[in-house]
C-alpha cells in the first residue's frame, strides 16, 4: 500500500556503504551480490571504493533496494548505511 499522497515515477539516488570493509583486492562478496542485483533489475550501479551509487526510478530503484539490502546481510555484511535522495524536483503533489 503506497502511502497518501504519493506519487510514482520519482527520480532517485542511493549511494550505500556495506561493512566489513575490506582492504586492496578483491571485493567482498556483499558488495558484488549487491551490485549484481541492481544490474539484474535493469539499473547502473558505480561501485566505489567507498561505496555504491545508484539512481533511477522509484518504481524500479526501490523494490531493488531491498532485495540489495537483505542480500548484502545473507553474504556477510554486518552493517549496511544508506542515503536516499530525490533528484527529480521539490516532490510537491499535485
Amino acid at each position: 500500500m503506497a502511502a497518501q499522497g504519493y506519487r510514482f515515477g520519482m527520480r532517485v539516488r542511493a549511494e550505500f556503504t556495506t561493512e566489513p570493509f575490506v582492504g586492496e583486492g578483491e571485493m567482498p562478496e556483499h558488495v558484488t551480490h549487491s551490485a549484481a542485483l541492481l544490474t539484474e533489475a535493469g539499473l547502473d550501479a558505480d561501485l566505489g571504493p567507498f561505496g555504491t551509487s545508484v539512481e533511477g526510478d522509484d518504481r524500479v530503484l526501490l523494490p531493488a533496494l531491498s532485495n540489495v539490502l537483505a542480500a548484502a546481510l545473507a553474504s556477510g555484511a554486518t552493517r549496511v548505511t544508506l542515503q536516499l535522495e530525490r533528484i527529480d524536483g521539490d516532490g510537491a503533489i499535485a
